[in-house]
């Protein structure tokens, strides 16, 4: 197993599609495709996200993950993760976020015990209050040391897309097609 920056346009598309369809359910409305343009008209534009997966032995993608930049450009933030169907490795989300730890400076947001406690898992051991009872957790690597010391991270407001979506047809089109067709065109191997 390694894990994979999905540096090729049709592949990353790919990958990010599916992961924003795993993340938000199939039958979501337009919250999947809202962040798959957000991210790719915003966040990859200013080169602020990483589409990452973790392959299993035969280079088959097992879980994919969106990372994205602090403002400083000091540390990485999971947006997204899901862990795909694998016949040969447990848990694989739960695996690449291990990797990560290992690797990066690393930001994550637990949303209730059972995420902060799968994270911990994973070797994310610092936690701190975050607003509305998030607890964000952040890795041996990451700079802080209290929550003050985390900078923001990067972003694009998501209501904005879907205004630009109800206001340009063609913008909205051009990002559906682009999500079906990654959908459709997803790599068996990476």
């Amino acid at each position: 197993m390694k894990v994979v920056h999905v540096k090729d346009e049709t592949q990353r598309d790919a990958c990010l599609a599916r992961l924003c369809a795993e993340v938000y359910g199939h039958d979501a409305g337009i919250a999947p495709l809202a962040i798959f343009a957000g991210t790719l008209s915003v966040l990859v534009t200013q080169e602020a996200a990483r589409v990452l997966a973790l392959i299993d032995n035969e280079s088959r993608p097992i879980a994919l993950a969106l990372l994205v930049l602090d403002e400083l450009g000091e540390s990485m933030e999971v947006v997204l993760l899901t862990g795909l169907d694998s016949d040969t490795v447990a848990q694989p989300a739960e695996r690449l976020i291990g990797e990560l730890a290992l690797k990066a400076p690393l930001r994550v947001n637990a949303m209730n015990a059972d995420q902060e406690k799968m994270f911990r898992e994973c070797g994310i051991k610092r936690w701190f209050d975050g607003p509305d009872g998030t607890r964000i957790g952040v890795s041996s690597r990451h700079a802080a040391t209290k929550l003050d010391d985390i900078p923001r991270t990067m972003h694009f407001d998501q209501r904005a897309v879907i205004q630009a979506f109800k206001q340009d047809k063609a913008i909205f089109d051009g990002y559906k097609e682009r999500f079906v067709r990654g959908l459709e065109s997803f790599p068996e191997v990476l």
